[in-house]
């Protein structure tokens, strides 16, 4: 009687590399949809939303409130998005995701023994802001990047500056223009005005210390800075190129 043959359970190695494959397509597909979507969708939170509220819930802050409310670009004072460019990325109509010369100097100048700056581009803030979470592991910045060039390629300039206005962080659980018109101004969006929308953009690299409503004189320095900038880049027209 033949006896028969043990089958091996270890697979063919010929088969892990379609295995690699396929996972990575699945992987790029369902970190794509939600990309997509938001293309056309307004995005209701945001990661860094989320995060904030849970660090309310897990601290048992009962009074923590955040307010939120997603604009279109339309609707949206034409002051506030120079601004933001102005202070944040200069070069954001003409890139493609990535400043590689600002990268670069902050590289050197790390190099050089100054702290490492950061060199992120608006698109990167969004990739961040919309589906991350805060800090400054490799896994994240790698995971930084991905979303931003997904973002790139699915999303227009200025859907991308719409929804950098709509998600950023202006003070404690102020996200958006129309949530930081409100509080510090008593006004939508629509009506902020230049040194209003300036304040508003100096406060983004730390909207926890550099508060619009007592603005520090380091922060009124940085809002006549944005409101030179502003002036040389031409204006609001800037980003019509």
């Amino acid at each position: 009687m033949r006896t028969p043959a043990k089958s091996s359970s270890r697979p063919r190695p010929r088969r892990w590399p379609r295995r690699v494959v396929l996972a990575l397509l699945a992987f790029i597909a369902l970190t794509w949809l939600p990309v997509l979507i938001l293309r056309f969708l307004p995005p209701p939170t945001s990661a860094f939303m989320v995060e904030r509220r849970f660090a309310a819930w897990r601290e048992g802050d009962g009074r923590f409130a955040l307010k939120h409310r997603h604009l279109p670009l339309a609707d949206i004072s034409v002051e506030l998005p120079i601004a933001l460019v102005a202070a944040e990325d200069q070069k954001f109509p003409f890139h493609h995701g990535f400043d590689l010369q600002a990268i670069g100097e902050a590289m050197d100048d790390a190099d050089d023994g100054a702290r490492l700056r950061g060199a992120s581009t608006i698109s990167q803030q969004v990739a961040k802001n919309l589906f991350l979470w805060n800090g400054r592991s490799l896994v994240r910045k790698g995971l930084e990047a991905y979303f931003t060039v997904l973002i790139e390629l699915t999303w227009p300039k200025s859907r991308i500056l719409e929804v950098y206005a709509n998600i950023a962080q202006f003070g404690d659980g102020i996200y958006g223009a129309d949530a930081a018109a409100r509080q510090f101004f008593g006004k939508s969006a629509r009506e902020l005005g230049a040194r209003e929308s300036a304040l508003l953009a100096a406060s983004l690299p730390n909207p926890l210390k550099l508060r619009v409503d007592a603005p520090s004189p380091y922060m009124l320095g940085r809002v006549a800075w944005i409101e030179r900038q502003v002036r040389q880049l031409g204006g609001p027209g800037y980003l019509a190129r």
